[in-house]
């Protein structure tokens, strides 16, 4: 990867200015040069505004920016503090994530789901669980994990492991969120995420011992970040777990979403494991989310939206480290990557709604079957009808839909007896299986 051009000094700037081009220079101010935040790297390529060099309307931007600026308690390799700002496009993407991640979760009509959400947010965990570790290596199939994870399989590679060790970890955090954040939940989170993936097991949960750890471009193997010094990762961890956890009256006030950023951002900053930091990182982001109460978070997958432009991510790390530490470029990127995660989740809705009401549609035309089937059974029917040969077992379909093991045999062992499943025993249990002609049976039955 190109690294981004560090910006210009402002200093030097200034000093080759006469007091009269200042003048001139700074009639005209905005933070937001081509009402984007900019960063040098990007604003060099562009034509500046009549009457200005180049460096004479960075100088501009740069000003105006720091009347914005306010200093985090978080630091670089330097004890230098990071810093944000807020300009409009932070408020306004702050703006629809308040209105949409905070609520209830609604289909795309704006109403309230009256199913069970559960089948929702087990879509969503094994969704990130995967994309995340796709995003450091795994190499697996969705197909393949997602039958793993919904069957309780065990993990047969290296790359199943990750994605199981992710999905636990999810589940971990959702008992946490409750719960103010410490470096030992930290480390135990990085234990659940590694255990049996790392080449030395004894650093599952444990601080790197050295400083021999580099971000390196997995595509041409370049050096982008040097994290800081091992030995002061204990204090650093120290320091951010008090950050997670202030409050509103703490100085200065970050936004509930920008501090789950921050704290994104710090861990990949940091890089404080041998393996396994960008996992880390974020579901430490979904941890500081559920606690400030965007409870529709823990509905989407922001992994699914990074993993489709990972150069990006890395960019944003690397603007902010070559702009006087501005993290205000990282917490944009992952602004837009919430909200087109949120987007993407009312697409799923919107699907899962539709195929949900051709089944109903399909089931209510028969008198006798109308109220036949609960919204579980439905589920599978509709699931079953767009994925022919489906193998379905008690253990996950009690998963899928957070029941007793009773009541979820109880739904399979319905639709087989009606011939809607056909059952084998697979090892010590018994896989149900949908049909090729499932759509017909449904149709028979509903004359």
């Amino acid at each position: 990867m190109r690294l981004p051009e560090p910006a210009p000094d402002l200093r030097q700037i200034l000093e080759r200015l006469d007091p009269e081009r200042i003048q001139v220079v700074f009639q005209n101010t905005t933070p937001l040069p081509k009402g984007r935040y900019l960063h040098w790297d990007e604003m060099r390529y562009r034509d500046p505004p009549p009457g200005l060099s180049r460096d004479e309307w960075w100088a501009t931007v740069t000003i105006s920016r720091a009347a914005l600026m306010q200093n985090l308690p978080l630091l670089d390799k330097q004890g230098l503090p990071f810093r944000f700002a807020t300009p409009s496009p932070v408020l306004i993407d702050l703006h629809h994530i308040d209105r949409d991640a905070a609520g209830q979760i609604r289909s795309t009509a704006g109403e309230p789901l009256r199913e069970d959400p559960n089948r929702y947010l087990m879509s969503s965990l094994i969704e990130e669980a995967i994309t995340s570790s796709q995003l450091e290596g795994a190499s697996t199939t969705r197909q393949i994990a997602a039958a793993m994870l919904r069957t309780g399989r065990k993990p047969a590679d290296h790359s199943e492991r990750m994605i199981f060790n992710n999905y636990r970890a999810m589940e971990h955090l959702r008992t946490l969120k409750h719960e103010a954040l410490t470096p030992e939940h930290i480390l135990e989170l990085h234990r659940i995420l590694t255990t049996d993936t790392l080449e030395n097991p004894e650093e599952a949960g444990r601080l790197r011992q050295s400083d021999d750890v580099h971000v390196v471009d997995q595509r041409d193997d370049a050096i982008v970040h040097v994290p800081p010094d091992h030995q002061e990762l204990p204090e650093r961890l120290e320091r951010l777990c008090a950050f997670a956890n202030a409050d509103e009256t703490s100085l200065p006030f970050v936004h509930p979403v920008l501090r789950a950023i921050l704290l994104h951002f710090m861990i990949g900053y940091d890089h404080p494991f041998v393996d396994g930091n960008g996992r880390t990182a974020r579901a430490l982001f979904y941890w500081s989310m559920a606690r400030s109460g965007y409870w529709l978070m823990e509905y989407t997958s922001i992994s699914h939206i990074l993993r489709r432009a990972p150069s990006r991510y890395m960019r944003a790390y690397l603007h902010t480290e070559t702009d006087g530490n501005d993290t205000t470029y990282f917490l944009l990127h992952q602004l837009t990557t919430i909200r087109r995660a949120i987007v993407a989740l009312h697409e799923y809705l919107g699907r899962k709604t539709q195929e949900q009401k051709e089944t109903e549609r399909m089931l209510a035309a028969s008198p006798a079957l109308r109220t036949r089937f609960n919204h579980r059974q439905v589920a599978l029917l509709t699931h079953a009808l767009r994925n022919t040969g489906e193998g379905y077992r008690v253990d996950a379909h009690q998963r899928s839909h957070n029941v007793v093991y009773q009541t979820a045999r109880s739904d399979l062992l319905t639709l087989h007896e009606l011939g809607l499943l056909e059952k084998a025993k697979q090892g010590n249990a018994y896989v149900f299986f949908a049909p090729p002609d499932l759509k017909d049976r449904l149709a028979a039955m509903a004359k």
